[in-house]
């Protein structure tokens, strides 16, 4: 498993995603909001509408904001801070959690160049998209976030990362995916219908010549029906580090129905913990919107670190809301419960993050 006290710096930091569960309320695919076919970082012009006009509670008035500078270049920014409290440590502070500024370069019909950098973190995103394949298939280049499972916007989820110990002292890693965690590859993406989705990638996260890539397959089906809304679909990927080799299976579904959404995620890894033992990792997230610019938010983690030991596992369960008062201002209030065997008593805690992007 990964250094702990590189975790810490991570823990809570949301990497600049989409957010499944507005795709399933709309029957949307990522590419329908972002410029990047896979979701996150910059939006396109009908995701700043949205964010802007769909999301806040206060009616939105008329105006010509907009994200592009010209025809050829957008730009956007996505920072997030929380004030924490932890029950077991009995103690309250504040966290700044991520900083990216980011920007989109049309170079041509057929090319555009993405990049981010994260102010607070010092991560670095930057590739390009040639679209120039049939089923609307393109080819990225790049340094990039793999695009592997469901990529939920908080990766103290233990199908993303975990904890980090910043609110309790007995922290549980998740997956390899840390806030932040790109491959320097290529991927390769196509679109066989219109509402189901194939990459393919390769890549290097940062030992290169010492290890060889990484592979990871993923498909994606978003069939709509009047409106009902589904997801379903998997992922593999052969992970290398220099101190072992693992593999990692993910089943994931989901639907939509008018205000409701439910998502869910299984993976199973093979010689993640250590060599010849299997892993079971779940997630499951619901949400309802109870007006416009208020969402209540659920969701339910845990991990067996090794299946042999069933009776051994840590999970969450998390509730709270997600207040947009504003156009692209957010403010989260959340309940966290710890239910891990062995129990640990005390050791729930509340956060409340601020969210802010354009």
């Amino acid at each position: 498993m990964k250094n702990i006290f590189f975790l810490v710096f991570l823990f809570f930091c949301s990497e600049i995603i989409a957010v499944p569960r507005f795709a399933l309320m709309r029957g949307n695919q990522c590419k329908d909001c972002h410029s990047n076919p896979t979701g996150g970082i910059i939006r396109n012009e009908d995701g700043f509408r949205y964010g802007k006009n769909n999301l806040r509670l206060m009616k939105a008035t008329q105006s010509d904001v907009s994200s592009f500078l010209n025809d050829n270049i957008s730009i956007g920014f996505d920072f997030r801070f929380q004030y924490l409290y932890s029950q077991e440590l009995k103690k309250s502070d504040f966290h700044k959690m991520a900083g990216g500024v980011y920007t989109n370069f049309t170079m041509s019909d057929e090319m555009n160049f993405i990049a981010t950098y994260d102010l607070y973190r010092g991560t670095f995103e930057g590739y390009g998209i040639l679209n120039v394949f049939p089923l609307e298939g393109y080819l990225k280049v790049g340094t990039f976030s793999p695009n592997f499972g469901v990529r939920i916007d908080d990766h103290t989820a233990y199908t993303r990362n975990g904890d980090a110990g910043v609110l309790s002292s007995s922290p549980t890693e998740g997956l390899i995916f840390a806030s932040g965690y790109t491959q320097t590859g290529i991927e390769f993406g196509f679109f066989p219908t219109d509402f189901s989705f194939v990459t393919l990638s390769a890549g290097q996260d940062k030992f290169p010549f010492k290890t060889d890539p990484s592979y990871i397959g993923r498909i994606e089906l978003t069939p709509s029906f009047e409106n009902f809304n589904l997801l379903a679909g998997s992922s593999f990927g052969i992970f290398r580090s220099l101190q072992n080799k693992f593999n990692l299976t993910s089943l994931f579904g989901g639907f939509g129905v008018g205000d409701f959404t439910f998502l869910s995620e299984f993976v199973l890894a093979k010689d993640y913990v250590n060599k010849d033992i299997k892993s079971q990792v779940l997630m499951l997230e619901t949400s309802y919107r109870i007006i416009r610019g208020l969402d209540f938010v659920a969701r339910y983690d845990r991990i067996i670190p090794d299946t042999k030991q069933k009776n051994n596992y840590s999970s969450h369960l998390i509730f709270g809301f997600d207040f947009f008062p504003y156009s692209f201002v957010e403010i989260k209030p959340q309940f966290r419960l710890n239910l891990e065997n062995p129990k640990v008593d005390k050791n729930n805690s509340f956060v409340l993050q601020f969210h802010f992007w354009y």
